[in-house]
């Protein structure tokens, strides 16, 4: 993909798309920052790509905490960062009535993965800005942008990243920044498996359980298409790319 040297930011790197991400841009030649919660898996994935990664725990929706941790991964990859892969987010809420829906559960989805969103992209442009170019790459979904989903939360929030991303791809173009956000489908991940067994665990359906498991595609696919957005091939790429 063309990364060699590429200086990339990846949140939510320690499980899952990011995980896989992580791996994939890195044995492209790539040198990240990656930011979690998941402090040992995080570490133990850092440790086995080597040299060109480093382990920071950052919590999205903590401004100051943003704001070191990216100023402090802008230093380690060398006074710059080139492209931001925001994959982090949570899923929580699934096949719950509204009426019951519970508003802390509403509170934290939206914090993490609507706020979480916009204090990582605040933080990275104030350093991709001055150098005049830069990738970053959002995580909406198809919940809340071409069609529904298990939690009222979830889909509300990826349907406010997907505005994010839209505003920002207006705005950022002007200092040579490209936006794009990607709306993964149905992929293995602990998220989306926690999901569909508490679906489970709400329905006793299990042949719709085992279908659902069944269908659910690898995250190397995902994290492909990430490493094809932070290279220079993906110049001419603009809006939301959608997946399996």
């Amino acid at each position: 993909m063309g990364l060699d040297g590429k200086r990339i930011v990846i949140t939510g790197a320690a499980s899952g798309i990011g995980m896989a991400t992580a791996r994939r841009v890195a044995s492209d030649g790539a040198h990240i920052a990656m930011l979690d919660v998941m402090d040992d898996a995080g570490r133990q994935v850092a440790a086995e790509i080597g040299d060109q990664a480093h382990y920071w725990h950052a919590d999205v929706v903590d401004e100051p905490v943003v704001k070191s941790v990216i100023a402090e991964a802008a230093e380690w990859l060398g006074g710059g960062i080139d492209v931001l892969l925001h994959i982090a987010g949570v899923l929580d809420g699934a096949d719950v009535d509204l009426e019951v829906f519970p508003g802390e559960t509403w509170d934290r989805v939206i914090d993490i993965n609507l706020k979480g969103s916009f204090l990582i992209a605040k933080h990275v442009v104030a350093v991709m800005r001055p150098a005049g170019r830069g990738v970053m790459v959002l995580t909406s979904s198809g919940a809340g942008v071409k069609g529904g989903s298990s939690s009222f939360a979830y889909g509300s929030s990826k349907g406010g990243v997907h505005g994010l991303a839209m505003v920002l791809e207006q705005r950022l173009a002007l200092y040579g920044i490209r936006v794009n956000d990607v709306a993964p489908g149905n992929i293995y991940t602990p998220l989306k498996i926690a999901q569909v067994r508490e679906t489970f665990k709400q329905t006793g359906d299990a042949q719709q359980h085992e279908r659902t498991m069944a269908s659910l595609a690898d995250p190397s696919g995902v994290a492909s298409l990430m490493a094809f957005l932070a290279s220079d091939d993906a110049d001419y790429v603009r809006g939301t790319i959608f997946t399996r």
